[in-house]
């Protein structure tokens, strides 16, 4: 994947640069103390017991779909057979396992998201200092961090997501594209028939005229990351909709255009004015077609392990199984309403354990009684906090942006301004992956945030830049002194996110608010 042209010399390519140096530090922190807990943490209890159970053929039922199931499968086979990461097993998947085996792929996995958020931001504005900022900020979040560290699915959920939309960039930044306008429009604009016939002339038009090859590779591909997107959990669906939302709000601005084509002929900073090149019947095929078959293909090798209940079987009970589960702490202590994501209210506890000194075995059999520890390991599910409230309010910044566009009458141009374009882009698809949740009655956690967080934090990465490019100087110390703070949060915090061993008292110091115990 091209990123730039350098020129031929000594000019050092500093982004990518950047980039290998995020993900190298995103490697290290995610397999540092990898199998150090050898036990099956939060809901380790669910997914690498399924893998396991797929790889020993035994039968399987869970409530989501199965891909995140056989992917984990598929790293513990690899990770049995690795020269290391061999120090620590235990049988509580059903086989003995290392604890190596089960986490891996996941923290390999949740190393290359900063990359991916990198390169979508990059896409998105053509700034490479944005890009960097935006996977810099990544790397810092706690909640990705833990995430990755252990044999749970989120991660992939969001990898894949994200990588549909970095194809689907890709694709519209491809040489200009566009089927040929519907001829005799004049003639019949005001006819009984007219929207009838624009559809069969558009229709037309894409046989006639079909996108280049490498445009459909891209958007191909875009399907198919975005249907494995779904087929980790169907909240993934959250991606898909921030498409639809932004292609149905540039057509609308177009047809409020006299219909023209938004792309001017100048070269645009960011791609999202070619969203109307692609007409619904693109929509239908990579967007809606191409998804379903993927999600439908994932089920295969479960079906043929599992063949009862059937396919549409299974989608009918994952959905009565979801709406089954209540809400509150009587449900789970760590329920907590979407609201409260936004504030990081109730940060989910994985993992809690003492032990006398940093020698003995974690987790200890039988455990301590209570007030004999003297050190506590503790794997806290929460985000960076400076980063999350920041997040926060730059995301509402951005939407309160688009809606004082539209209020002044000047929506048209909400596509093509670097800052309104991506504003544009981040609200829709924060909106998309949060808003669903709201009726939504069943128990929630923290890490269904974690989709809509992206975006969040792309917003407050794209603030920082603009005051680092700014010309004032108290702009610029300003986002430096905000950047350094995050980090600065991010090591405070640290472990909580790994498990470090820590005093009483350090842990009390890191739980600022009662709900985070």
């Amino acid at each position: 994947m091209t990123l730039d042209r350098q020129p031929i010399g000594l000019t050092i390519p500093w982004f990518k640069l950047a980039l290998a140096g995020i993900f190298i530090l995103s490697l290290v922190l995610r397999f540092w103390r990898l199998g150090q807990f050898n036990t099956l943490v939060f809901d380790e209890v669910y997914y690498p017991v399924f893998a396991n159970r797929y790889l020993i053929g035994e039968p399987v039922y869970n409530a989501h779909p199965p891909l995140s199931q056989l992917i984990i499968a598929v790293g513990m086979w690899i990770g049995s057979h690795l020269p290391f990461g061999q120090d620590t097993a235990n049988a509580l998947t059903g086989s003995l396992r290392t604890t190596f085996s089960y986490r891996w792929f996941n923290a390999l996995t949740g190393s290359f998201i900063p990359v991916v958020v990198g390169l979508l931001a990059y896409q998105l504005t053509s700034r490479r200092s944005y890009g960097a900022i935006a996977a810099f900020l990544m790397a810092l979040d706690g909640l990705f961090l833990v995430e990755s560290r252990y044999g749970l699915n989120n991660i992939y959920l969001v990898f894949f997501g994200l990588l549909g939309h970095l194809c689907l960039l890709l694709a519209l930044r491809h040489p200009r594209w566009s089927p040929p306008p519907p001829r005799h429009f004049r003639d019949y604009r005001q006819g009984k028939f007219r929207l009838i016939r624009i559809i069969s002339d558009r229709v037309t038009a894409y046989f006639r005229d079909p996108p280049p090859l490498q445009r459909r590779h891209k958007l191909t591909l875009a399907g198919i990351f975005l249907g494995l997107a779904a087929a980790i959990k169907w909240n993934g669906l959250g991606f898909l909709l921030g498409i639809y939302l932004l292609w149905i709000i540039a057509w609308i601005l177009r047809l409020s255009y006299n219909n023209r084509p938004l792309t001017p002929s100048k070269p645009q900073s960011n791609p999202l004015p070619n969203l109307t090149q692609l007409n619904p019947l693109h929509l239908f095929s990579y967007f809606a077609l191409i998804p379903s078959l993927t999600y439908a293909a994932t089920w295969v090798p479960h079906l043929i392990m599992n063949p009862n209940p059937g396919f549409w079987q299974m989608q009918q009970e994952i959905l009565t199984f979801h709406q089954r589960i209540g809400s509150g702490s009587a449900v789970h202590p760590y329920c907590s309403p979407w609201y409260s994501w936004l504030i990081m209210g109730r940060p989910v506890a994985y993992f809690y354990h003492t032990a006398r000194n940093p020698q003995e075995m974690i987790p200890a059999y039988p455990p301590l009684p209570s007030g004999a520890g003297k050190i506590i390991y503790d794997v806290h599910a929460m985000g960076n906090p400076l980063l999350w409230w920041l997040s926060t309010v730059a995301i509402i910044l951005f939407a309160l942006l688009i809606l004082q566009r539209f209020l002044s009458g000047n929506s048209r141009t909400l596509l093509f301004t670097p800052a309104t374009g991506l504003s544009l882009y981040l609200v829709c698809n924060y909106a998309a992956n949060l808003l669903p949740w709201i009726p939504v009655t069943r128990c929630l956690f923290l890490y269904h945030y974690m989709a809509a967080l992206v975006f969040a934090i792309l917003a407050i990465a794209w603030i920082l830049d603009v005051w680092l490019q700014s010309s004032y100087y108290v702009y610029r110390q300003g986002a430096i002194a905000i950047l350094l703070a995050i980090l600065l949060a991010f090591l405070f915090w640290l472990p909580l996110y790994i498990g470090l061993p820590l005093s009483p008292q350090g842990y009390q110091m890191r739980m600022w608010f009662s709900s985070w115990i």
